[in-house]
């Protein structure tokens, strides 16, 4: 049975009226210590900030209820006698409303362990996202169930923090936070907060301004140009344990890597994470691709930017669905055989107020000396890296990837950006490292760091450096020095290949060497060959359109270009729409020409990229000693004269692959070739087959390796070599 508590009730616990004035006004440090119910003698003082109330009544567990008075400025006071605190709920009634029964988010302890809190001082936690952010919570208590939501955000120079969004109509004097001490971190629990409300935070900072701030740890984000956090929790049920089981069984850069980029927009414009579960698996599939690999699917406000500038180190874009969608493309991805590769962006980030920049009112996430924190090209911040804890919040962004979204492997952005303190930049535009030198150490001990630690928790994915410079030991292991990275993308090879296809065949013969200069160095780092969305935009034209000649000629090159990438030693990676001729320059605001597939030409080229997919994964020659010089034998390299280079491609067992190269206009019959070994010898790919829409000199049947010396190999074969083509060779 309920009852009133007694007129005769002792007086308030006292509070200081500069802190009662602070929690009022939703400013104080430490609102938990002045709101909800502390002990005071023989009695419990309960205090609730209800600013337009009318009246407002404390109802406990018991039934009992404690009229509370108006005390100042919204909070409202009043005291039961007793000392054993337990559990209750605040009506409250305002005017022209009936009365409400609502929880009190004071009356609840911190949601962050000392552990917790530990880890994240030392930089240290490497599960960050499990503990900073929003996370709905359910507890069980003797007014029954409570559910809601807790807030955690690090911000050591705010002087006040307080959650705004949906529950609280964007108002946060109700809903300020408590500091938990030198760690730097704020903590509320809000009750009746769940899925789907949007919020930030509001943060005092030392300069006495107010800022609203998107949360760094969200998991899901408004779609943009709006820009609050949103509430999530996963639902979703993973199907894809058998792909996660033998990825941890096997080195995945030691198999064949062949990767389709995407920049999920355009794609095909319009679809969604779930329509695209269906339609790009299925097209990736019957493509024969090994890995897809997205360009950035974190959070970013400008579309233009094509994911590079990430203000959600944890939140995947709400353009095409929700987090849970997202999964259920990479699951679907899983289930087909298809490992996915994501672009991740640890080396800036934009200056748009609501995000990381200036978080607490000081340049916390960025470096504070412009020197060593702007891009003065790319107007961004650039992460201080030196900072235990926003190291720790860029290792935790990689791994929460990995580990929650499933990614077999992050593909790194703009690595030589981190790698020098001078780059991009002029003299006197610098500061040298502690040594006087140029690289910037911090930054590699973050990538060292990031990398050792992705390798030890998901075991069989692949960290992948875009590293443009001759930087040492970019692919060796950390513990001689190393980087740590599994792969790096070749981009003198890309450099070099793009420009002496660039050539008319009749003047190749004087770029020879851009076409054979990749070999001097392909064993000194894991490599990729990428032609990746870079080399597509910004006036470079299409990978057709780089090509000379009309266009079945340009159709030609392109498929002797690709014959010869697919062949030559590293992984591949082509982005979307070169594998079927795109036309038009790529850009982020249309879909790809997919009416070229109606055309013969354009899908003879397709099948030559299905058909390349499909021998490269049946025979390791071509992938399982991609790094060593034991992998690869020139026949001759040297034949500039005629545009042509012939090589060998050697398995583990030391079964070979031969590759002749044609880069002229004209074919070549009876051509003899040098060969490792006597006996028949079979063509398994031809790239001027005129199923690929080529001119059909394609070598029928067996060819014969004679005992004839020839390019400094015991044996040779006579065989037809096609123009603008490619043929590769296996024993018969």
């Amino acid at each position: 049975m309920s009852s009133e508590a007694p007129s005769s009730a002792p007086t308030p616990r006292p509070v200081d009226a500069d802190d009662l004035a602070r929690a009022a006004a939703g400013a104080h440090w430490s609102p938990h210590s002045v709101l909800g119910v502390h002990p005071h003698g023989d009695a419990l003082t309960y205090r609730v900030l209800k600013p337009f109330a009318s009246a407002v009544t404390v109802v406990t567990e018991d039934g009992t209820r404690v009229g509370l008075v108006h005390e100042y400025d919204g909070v409202w006071v009043g005291v039961l006698p007793g000392a054993g605190v337990g559990d209750y709920r605040v009506e409250v009634t305002y005017p022209g409303a009936e009365p409400a029964l609502l929880d009190d988010p004071y009356r609840f302890l911190p949601t962050v362990g000392e552990v917790d809190l530990h880890l994240i001082g030392e930089g240290r936690h490497e599960e960050l996202w499990n503990v900073l952010g929003a996370h709905v919570r359910h507890w069980e208590g003797p007014m029954g169930p409570v559910e809601g939501t807790s807030f955690a955000v690090w911000a050591p120079a705010a002087r006040a923090v307080r959650v705004v969004g949906d529950h609280n109509h964007w108002s946060g004097r109700e809903h300020a936070m408590r500091s938990l001490g030198s760690s730097g971190v704020w903590e509320i629990f809000l009750p009746g907060v769940g899925v789907g409300s949007r919020y930030k935070y509001e943060i005092l900072g030392a300069d006495g301004h107010w800022r609203q701030k998107a949360d760094p740890m969200a998991r899901a984000s408004e779609v943009p140009p709006a820009t609050a956090s949103v509430v999530t929790e996963s639902t979703y049920t993973w199907n894809d344990a058998e792909w996660l089981e033998q990825r941890a069984a096997r080195s995945a850069q030691d198999g064949p890597v062949s990767v389709y980029e995407v920049h999920l927009g355009s794609w095909k414009q319009g679809l969604s994470y779930t329509e695209l579960a269906t339609e790009l698996v299925d097209y990736v599939s019957a493509a024969g691709f090994t890995h897809v690999e997205f360009l950035p699917v974190m959070e970013h406000p400008f579309g233009g930017s094509w994911g590079y500038q990430v203000t959600g180190y944890f939140a995947p874009t709400s353009r095409f669905g929700s987090p849970d969608e997202l999964r259920h493309l990479i699951d679907a991805l899983h289930q087909a055989g298809i490992g996915v590769i994501i672009d991740w962006v640890p080396g800036h980030f934009p200056k748009d107020e609501f995000a990381l920049a200036k978080f607490d009112g000081t340049a916390l996430y960025e470096h504070p000396d412009p020197r060593l924190g702007e891009h003065m090209d790319w107007g961004t911040y650039i992460p201080n890296f030196g900072r235990s804890e926003v190291r720790n919040f860029l290792v935790a962004s990689g791994l929460y990837w990995l580990e929650e979204f499933h990614a077999d492997g992050l593909r790194v952005d703009a690595v030589a950006s981190m790698l020098y303190l001078d780059y991009s930049r002029n003299a006197g535009e610098w500061v040298p490292n502690r040594h006087g030198g140029r690289e910037n150490l911090e930054a590699i001990a973050f990538l060292q760091e990031a990398n050792a630690t992705a390798y030890k928790r998901t075991p069989g994915i692949m960290m992948i450096a875009e590293e443009s410079t001759a930087f040492p030991g970019v692919t060796a292991p950390t513990s001689a020095g190393g980087l740590g990275f599994g792969l790096k993308w070749n981009m003198g090879w890309m450099n070099d290949s793009l420009r002496y296809f660039a050539q008319d065949p009749v003047n190749r013969q004087y770029h020879h060497g851009e076409l054979t200069f990749s070999l001097v160095y392909a064993f000194t780092e894991n490599f990729a060959l990428p032609i990746s969305h870079d080399e597509v935009v910004h006036g470079k034209g299409s990978l057709l359109r780089k090509m000379p000649g009309d266009r079945w000629q340009q159709l030609a090159n392109v498929r002797a270009f690709l014959g010869y990438m697919w062949s030559h030693p590293g992984k591949q990676l082509l982005f979307m729409g070169s594998e079927f001729g795109q036309e038009a320059e790529w850009s982020e605001s249309r879909s790809l020409d997919w009416w070229l597939l109606d055309t013969p030409w354009h899908q003879g080229l397709h099948r030559l990229v299905t058909r390349l997919n499909a021998v490269y994964k049946e025979h390791p020659e071509l992938w399982s000693d991609d790094f060593t010089s034991e992998g690869f034998q020139w026949i001759d390299g040297a034949d500039n004269q005629r545009n042509l280079i012939s090589f060998v491609r050697w398995s583990k067992d030391r079964k070979p692959l031969v590759a002749v190269c044609n880069f002229s206009g004209s074919p070549y019959e009876d051509f003899r070739v040098g060969l490792p070994q006597a006996g028949p010898w079979r063509e398994v790919l031809n790239t001027d087959a005129e199923e690929f829409a080529g001119s059909g000199v394609v070598n029928t049947g067996t060819l014969q390796g004679e005992d004839v010396p020839w390019n400094g190999q015991q044996f040779s074969a006579a065989l037809r070599v096609p123009p603008l083509g490619v043929t590769w060779l296996v024993p018969a």
